[in-house]
């Protein structure tokens, strides 16, 4: 499993996550359809938004109280996370919200890289301009998230908005990938404290839109290819452990 990185903020407890909605199941009826689904796409959010940070434990207690089900749906969910890299399972000790090691790190990004830069490629020769005006009412909605520092809010859109274009293609397999790869993304940037503005990233997106616009293929995946690496270079992934002394003369 990825190594442990130590993490010096506060961590926030599974209140995080959202409240069920009323129609979630009882404890007595919590086989119904989709309950389990609720507890992944709750806990999904909340990493994507950072609202849950690395290394947070995830009670199974706590969260079956929350959403009002067994802790077997709540067992299932994790399950379920682990799977999708979101969520480590730690025998004896429980689950806890992933900790991305830095060549997990790198990999990613790697893989986004070449997966956005085809996604673009093939959406520039077929984007329809219903489609472009879609992508400049979310580039709007990203904006005023931004003008109001709305940190959840802006977070989930400005990784939506990578959402919205592998939709456009209508490939539900690139979809899930791409769904997958950017909420490992969100655990990175987390995990090694981006310094990537929301501004930034907005402002990205604005010149994506109007090179597809244009149907630029050329200057569109130029584009994101310079947004992912501006994105990963934020990050702090220098593998190398500051020396002891350095770090403990000041205090001494």
């Amino acid at each position: 499993m990825p190594p442990k990185r130590q993490n010096t903020q506060p961590q926030p407890s599974t209140e995080s996550l959202r409240e069920p909605r009323p129609e979630a199941a009882s404890r007595s009826g919590d086989a119904a359809p989709g309950a389990t689904q609720r507890i992944v796409e709750a806990i999904t959010t909340a990493i994507v938004e950072r609202r849950l940070m690395p290394g947070t434990k995830l009670a199974e207690q706590k969260i079956a109280d929350i959403f009002q089900v067994s802790r077997t749906l709540v067992r299932q969910a994790l399950n379920q996370l682990s799977r999708d890299h979101l969520v480590t399972l730690e025998p004896a000790r429980g689950a806890f919200v992933a900790t991305p090691s830095i060549d997990e790190a790198r990999q990613v990004f790697q893989v986004r890289l070449m997966l956005e830069s085809a996604m673009l490629r093939q959406l520039c020769t077929c984007i329809t301009e219903p489609q472009i005006a879609t992508l400049r009412e979310h580039l709007q909605q990203e904006r005023e998230a931004v003008a109001r520092v709305d940190v959840p809010g802006r977070t989930r859109l400005l990784a939506d908005f990578h959402m919205v274009l592998a939709r456009m293609l209508g490939n539900e397999v690139l979809a899930d990938l791409l769904a997958d790869l950017l909420s490992r993304s969100s655990l990175i940037s987390l995990m090694y404290q981006s310094s990537h503005s929301a501004q930034h990233s907005q402002d990205d997106h604005v010149r994506l839109v109007d090179a597809l616009e244009k149907r630029d293929a050329r200057a569109a995946v130029r584009l994101m290819e310079q947004h992912i690496a501006s994105v990963e270079r934020n990050l702090r992934l220098d593998p190398k452990s500051p020396d002891l002394a350095d770090v403990l003369r000041p205090l001494h």
